[in-house]
């Protein structure tokens, strides 16, 4: 990933931060028949690794998991965006030397990644990455609502991913190299948009 020194992110706590944000990732791997993407829910174990372990599952149908990977997988993480005019800047009126831009966050993590169906590690996988959903609502559903039966059936159609990571790269794109003016003007505009995905922009310019 393209980093400028300005916008690169190596505090550890704020790329997993990036990465729990995201929710839905997408999972990159090189074959011999070329690169091929599965944008899937990932869960991190941080305590697994020196950079932490990446788990998740996709459809037995899909064959992804039978093309065997050149090199290691990239799993990428896409964090808030926003397109941000340059009418926001106040440098525009001084000398009108400016042009519009999108501001963004975003973590590539790298890792060799390996494809099981054990029932009973995918019953876990799939359990842990449930409860991590379900536990912010007022009446989580469990996987053990289900009949047993059905769950083993359900299980029978996946197959989990494992991926250590190896390397992380992370970008946060937040307006660091305009002047504190341009800076103030981007987090009062986004944060009077309509849209929510803008309004969590401003706050992270406002942050910088």
């Amino acid at each position: 990933m393209y980093t400028p020194p300005a916008f690169r992110e190596d505090d550890p706590d704020a790329l997993r931060a990036i990465m729990r944000g995201a929710r839905l990732a997408t999972l990159v791997t090189a074959t011999a028949e070329g690169l091929v993407a599965t944008p899937l829910p990932l869960f991190l174990v941080e305590t697994e690794g020196e950079a932490g372990t990446l788990y998740g599952h996709l459809a037995r149908a899909n064959p992804q998991w039978k093309l065997e990977p050149s090199c290691e997988a990239m799993a990428i993480f896409a964090g808030p965006d926003a397109y941000v005019t340059p009418t926001w800047y106040p440098s525009k009126r001084e000398h009108g030397k400016v042009v519009p831009t999108w501001n963004y966050e975003a973590v590539h993590a790298y890792g060799p990644v390996e494809f099981f169906d054990d029932r009973e590690r995918l019953r876990d996988a799939v359990t842990r990455l449930t409860e991590l959903y379900e536990r912010p609502r007022a009446v989580p559903w469990a996987v053990s609502d289900a009949p047993g039966s059905y769950i083993d059936a359900q299980l029978r159609g996946i197959v989990g991913l494992r991926m250590p990571i190896t390397r992380i790269e992370g970008k946060r794109k937040m307006s660091q190299n305009r002047p504190p003016a341009d800076r103030e003007g981007v987090a009062s505009g986004l944060g009077a948009s309509d849209s929510e995905a803008d309004r969590r922009v401003a706050a992270r310019v406002a942050e910088h």
